[in-house]
């Protein structure tokens, strides 16, 4: 008797009694060993450091998050500041009834030194009200003589506590106790801004168009306009923001509405491919090509119309940026870029439909195969709630940890200069003893001010804040792809369970899905967490590029955009490469519960084995599964589309007012393309699982009665004979 029949009849007496789980085989399973029957049940823990690393890495996490809670404030984000550093409407403080933010010299606000500094270089109060008049200093001064009315109304527009109208004009604005002259102007965003309208052509304020100051300087409406538009630009994409907020507000009930739809479609189709694979794939496919050559129609026909628009002939780049949105609608750049990323994608799909129809009859076999995994392990299709859940805390976690880190400290003020050549500019100083200072007094410097610029300080908390927000953004990175990861590793061994049971579904283990994520916390949470930090790293890296791209762009060095656009490459391919590894890296962990080294190394090797498999399934599967939530995602988005542009009768009057119907369109769609995601990347995981399984399976047996093949019958007979015509 050979060793190997002594431990096979061994080992068939010990499970025919009981003795061991017919899935189980005693130590580490050699990668052709031929009673391997499916996922290893009894583990030891892998990458053990790593592990401990990460609950170190989470517990650090928590401590960061506390610190930034007892030292920031959110309000110092949300509220208008004054030059004091001041919240303006602030409840319980001075400023309760003083909500809006009042410039002493609008016309500061003009200069570009605030797309620099962010600030305008002009002293800022809170005010109840914006003034509704013109008047100068000296004119109150006049006026005062008559009656103590104009000096009351002048002196709610000083600095709080500044009560000598007598005093002199030079002295007054040397101490910035008041602004040297007051127009009609309006409340934006909590701001105000001078009330400039044009009237045939001409750009008037409170029906002028030229004034004076108190030193006697004449001014012109269109001063007010650009300082005026100075301050917007600061400020709207705020505006924009809170438009958007009021949108959502509004909408909220039916985007919720088109969400339970998609989630209503993606669970229909889920079940319909269970029992029509071939039928509702090929229904997506041509549904898609319909619905992208009626868009290239669409956009051909508004092409036509655009072409005898007056205007419509403007680039998006002279345009620039605009809140509005429907401004890009009117022009015909924007429809022929529509157009013409309509027709690639078309033509992609015709090219891939005629080069690979052998594949894609390949895919739909295995996804016919997937489908009867998860219609005997159905709450697989609900497990990617649970990883939204996670990623929804995580999310929010960071948001308001990075939120409370940039907005804790105390005020700190910076010079603002007029003239960016004053060599003080942006330095730290001191509100109450800047006017007693010779920085003013400079040539340079003339019209200085010192004012807030933002909440920080000069403890070791404060020094390092921007080190803290790096590895809150680290640490964010990290535990969405332990997330993902956790996921990929619980699905695989959830489906593996089934491709290794002998007789389906009858030998399948119990609550695969629970037995499945409790191996992978209790004894590969190192392994998973060793991946998602690498992965995390080299996103850090990406997103650092991204800034120091942004901080370039402006100047003319062409050797530096060069190494910044190859090290762009070189990175993103690097992310791509490791995503695809630890996703299989992840299915070899859950299947033979090796560390992340040993399972990368056997995954990485199984998949050049069967390079040819691998270029024939993995694409084309990738590429169905694409196409189908593209189509749920497009047929919510058409869905809404007519609902929000009253084209619905039934629900014409339901239709809220909005200023941007765009965005709740988009949200609605992107959000039907990530719950399409969701349930379609179960269908992803088990055809990567399968597919990773049959490998091994082939070079484990040879479908003899001794060493049977575990895969389907149809399984086999459409992979081996892809495999020999490829």
């Amino acid at each position: 008797m050979t060793p190997q029949q002594y431990v096979s009849r061994n080992l068939i007496a010990a499970q025919t009694k009981g003795a061991i789980h017919p899935d189980t085989f005693y130590g580490e399973p050699h990668k052709f060993d031929p009673f391997f029957k499916g996922p290893v049940h009894r583990r030891s823990c892998t990458d053990v450091l790593c592990c401990w690393v990460f609950v170190l890495a989470i517990l650090s996490y928590v401590a960061i998050g506390i610190v930034a809670w007892l030292h920031g404030d959110p309000r110092k984000v949300l509220h208008p500041t004054n030059s004091y550093g001041e919240f303006c409407g602030q409840m319980g403080t001075s400023n309760a009834k003083r909500p809006i933010l009042f410039y002493f010299n609008i016309l500061k606000c003009a200069n570009p030194s605030i797309l620099i500094n962010l600030q305008c270089p002009t002293t800022q109060m809170c005010v109840s009200k914006c003034p509704d008049k013109f008047a100068t200093y000296t004119e109150m001064q006049l006026e005062h003589k008559l009656g103590n009315s104009y000096w009351q109304y002048y002196r709610q527009f000083c600095k709080p506590g500044f009560n000598n109208p007598n005093k002199p004009v030079s002295e007054v604005l040397r101490d910035e106790d008041c602004p040297s002259m007051i127009v009609p102007s309006r409340p934006f965003l909590q701001r105000c801004l001078p009330d400039v309208i044009t009237l045939n052509g001409t750009v008037t304020v409170a029906n002028k168009t030229r004034f004076k100051d108190s030193l006697q300087t004449a001014r012109s409406a269109n001063e007010l306009q650009d300082a005026a538009n100075g301050v917007k630009g600061l400020v709207d994409t705020r505006e924009m923001g809170l438009k958007i907020v009021e949108d959502y507000a509004k909408s909220w009930p039916w985007i919720l509405v088109g969400l339970l739809v998609s989630l209503a479609l993606s669970f229909l189709f889920i079940v319909l491919l269970r029992f029509t694979a071939g039928l509702m794939l090929w229904f997506t496919i041509i549904t898609i090509m319909l619905l992208v050559a009626y868009g290239m129609w669409y956009c051909s026909v508004v092409l036509l119309r655009l072409g005898h628009d007056q205007g419509s002939d403007v680039s998006i780049v002279e345009v620039g940026l605009q809140t509005d949105l429907k401004v890009y609608l009117q022009l015909r750049e924007t429809w022929i870029i529509f157009l013409t990323s309509l027709g690639v994608t078309e033509v992609s799909i015709v090219l891939i439909l005629v080069i690979m129809r052998r594949r894609v009859t390949l895919a739909i076999t295995l996804l016919r195969e997937a489908s009867k995994a998860i219609g005997h392990v159905m709450s697989t299709l609900f497990y990617p709630v649970v990883t939204f859940l996670l990623l929804t805390v995580s999310i929010s976690y960071w948001a308001v940890t990075a939120v409370y880190l940039a907005s804790s400290g105390d005020a700190i003020y910076r010079v603002m200069s007029p003239d960016v050549s004053c060599p003080h500019s942006n330095n730290t100083c001191n509100p109450e003893t800047f006017n007693r200072s010779n920085i003013s007094k400079e040539t340079s410097c003339e019209g200085s001010q010192c004012l807030f610029a933002f909440y920080g300080g000069e403890t070791p908390y404060h020094r390092y804040n921007s080190l803290l927000q790096i590895s809150n953004l680290l640490m964010f990175l990290w535990l969405v792809n332990f997330i993902l990861a956790l996921e990929q590793c619980t699905l695989a061994g959830t489906f593996s369970s089934y491709y290794w049971a002998k007789r389906k579904p009858e030998d399948v283990p119990p609550c695969p899905l629970f037995s499945s994520f409790s191996r992978a916390i209790r004894y590969h949470t190192g392994s998973l967490a060793f991946g998602a930090l690498v992965l995390s790293v080299v996103q850090l890296f990406r997103i650092t590029l991204k800034y120091l791209e942004k901080k370039l762009k402006g100047l003319d060095n062409s050797l530096s955009r060069f190494i910044l656009c190859c090290l762009t490459c070189c990175f993103w391919c690097l992310e791509k490469f490791l995503r695809y590894m630890n996703r299989n890296t992840y299915i070899m962990v859950a299947i033979y519960g090796k560390n992340f080294f040993r399972s990368a190394q056997d995954a990485f090797f199984l998949l050049t084995r069967n390079m040819v498999r691998v270029a024939v399934v993995d694409r084309v599967t990738d590429f169905l599964l694409f196409l189908g939530k593209v189509m749920i995602a497009g047929g919510v988005g058409v869905l809404m589309l007519l609902f929000f542009t009253k084209k619905i009768t039934l629900f014409q009057e339901e239709v809220p007012y909005l200023h941007y119907y765009e965005v709740p369109l988009m949200t609605t769609m992107v959000g039907a393309y990530l719950i399409a995601h969701g349930f379609f990347s179960v269908y992803a995981m088990c055809v990567d699982t399968f597919f990773l399984c049959f490998c091994d399976d082939l070079e484990r047996n040879d479908g003899s009665a001794e060493k049977p093949f575990l895969m389907s019958p149809e399984l086999h007979r459409i992979l081996g004979k892809s495999s020999r015509s490829c």
